[in-house]
């Protein structure tokens, strides 16, 4: 008899070992252990053990889902009103007996008591508390296409799509940089610089970026004419996805370019100008996401020679 609990301290080695069961495809990493596991989930400091609820068969964990919350909108604390599970999982001998959408009900319960009035299915930000580094790549963004059971499942239980995350990868060994006028101007008149904008950190960005190696790189006038940088970028080491991936890689996350600067190259020269200081580094994969109601971004990527890889596809449901 399958029988339903909360976290317990002597559940992560059995986590682990369920997540390596369930084959989460290409954007899940592959060297999972418990100690990673602490850093990324259980040692949050707001990891809830009652918001991840497992399914036991004896003493054998069969399956779990993990519920939590957002952010505000300065980034200080939880938002109790965005409810998210981040994830679900059943270990494939015990699928199609219930026990996946017996779990969803029971998380969707734990995070409407909690005071959910919307449920989103599929980490993203701004509602992305755990998972960040283990699941998605670059950072999460919720279900990966990759991961071939999701989407099925998801809409057996009616959550319905609301965004999808375009995936693109470059590998550097393999894709040269593209050659124009508008691109070598840009050059001129730049210089790409190290940004320290994160010396005073969000709470919420230190409880998720933080826990990766990162850094902020600009692209910015030589002239000193234009006070604001054209453009900016933070990349993340992806180093856990190593032996998934056979590849160092890096991710880039909170591309950012001012409204009067778009559309001129700016982004596309500071992408491609990652890439080639990352190949000093002995990186040979650059990993983004773009939402695909984001056609700018895509562009930029695009031109810069990134293939797409996957989707991220994040669900929801209203709280009854």
């Amino acid at each position: 008899m399958i029988e339903y609990r909360c976290f317990q301290n002597s559940d992560p080695l059995q986590l682990v070992k369920l997540w390596h069961n369930c084959d989460l495809g290409r954007g899940a990493v592959a060297d999972l252990d418990s100690e990673v596991l602490d850093v990324f989930n259980f040692g949050q400091p707001y990891f809830d053990p009652h918001g991840l609820i497992l399914a036991c068969n004896d003493s054998h964990i069969v399956g779990f889902v993990h519920a939590g919350f957002g952010c505000n909108t300065d980034g200080t604390n939880l938002s109790l009103k965005d409810g998210v599970l981040c994830a679900i999982m059943v270990h494939p001998d015990a699928r199609r007996q219930g026990i996946g959408r017996e779990l969803v009900a029971r998380a969707e319960r734990y995070l409407q008591a909690s005071g959910a009035t919307t449920i989103q299915a599929g980490p993203a930000e701004p509602r992305d508390p755990f998972y960040f580094g283990l699941y998605g790549g670059s950072q999460p963004v919720g279900f990966l296409r990759s991961d071939v059971h999701a989407a099925t499942f998801w809409k057996a239980l009616d959550y319905i799509p609301i965004q999808r995350h375009l995936i693109y990868q470059r590998n550097l060994n393999q894709t040269r940089d593209p050659v124009s006028i508008r691109l070598s101007n840009i050059r001129r008149k730049t210089i790409f610089v190290i940004d320290d904008h994160w010396k005073s950190p969000s709470w919420w960005w230190t409880t998720r970026f933080g826990r990766l190696e990162s850094q902020r790189f600009q692209l910015i006038g030589k002239d000193g004419a234009v006070s604001e940088p054209f453009a900016s970028v933070t990349i993340l080491s992806l180093d856990l996805f190593l032996s998934k991936w056979e590849r160092r890689a890096v991710g880039l996350s909170d591309l950012f370019v001012p409204e009067e600067h778009r559309r001129q190259g700016y982004g596309q020269t500071l992408v491609l100008e990652v890439g080639r200081r990352l190949q000093q580094e002995s990186i040979t994969c650059i990993e983004a996401h773009a939402l695909d109601s984001n056609p700018a971004a895509i562009a930029v990527f695009e031109s810069a020679g990134f293939e797409q890889v996957d989707i991220g596809v994040v669900y929801q449901r209203l709280a009854d």
